[in-house]
C-alpha cells in the first residue's frame, strides 16, 4: 500500500511539473494579438510592393526588414523559442545575425547599394 501511495504521489507531482512548465506560454488572446501584428506587417508589405516610396529606392530594404521581423515573431511565439532555454535563443540570434551579415555582404558584392551615375 505504501508503495502505491508513493507512486501516485510521484505521478501527481510529475503532472504538476508539466502544468508549471507551460505557464509562460502565450494565451489565446496573445496569439490573436500576434496574428493582428503579423497581419498589419503583411499589409504594409503589400502596400510597399504596389506603391514605392517616392524619391528613394529603399522599398526592398524595408520589405527585407519587415520579412525578418515577421520571421522573428513567428519563431519566437509560434515555435516557442521565446520560452525555450536561453542557450537555444542565443544560438538562434547568433545564427540570424550572421545570416543577415552574410546577406548584406553578398548584396554589397553584387553592387545593390551602389547607385549608378545618371546620364543626361
Amino acid at each position: 500500500m505504501a508503495t502505491d501511495t508513493a507512486l501516485e504521489d510521484d505521478q501527481a507531482r510529475a503532472g504538476e511539473e508539466d502544468v508549471v512548465e507551460h505557464v509562460d506560454h502565450p494565451t489565446e488572446a496573445q496569439y490573436w494579438k500576434i496574428f493582428f501584428i503579423l497581419f498589419a506587417i503583411t499589409a504594409v508589405e503589400v502596400l510597399l510592393y504596389y506603391k514605392s516610396i517616392p524619391g528613394v529606392n529603399i522599398n526592398n530594404g524595408f520589405l527585407g526588414a519587415l520579412a525578418m521581423t515577421k520571421f522573428v515573431i513567428v519563431v519566437g511565439y509560434f515555435m516557442h523559442l521565446k520560452f525555450d532555454n536561453r542557450i537555444l535563443r542565443r544560438l538562434f540570434v547568433s545564427g540570424f545575425i550572421l545570416a543577415a551579415f552574410v546577406y548584406v555582404a553578398y548584396l554589397l558584392t553584387m553592387g545593390v547599394f551602389i547607385n549608378p551615375p545618371h546620364h543626361g
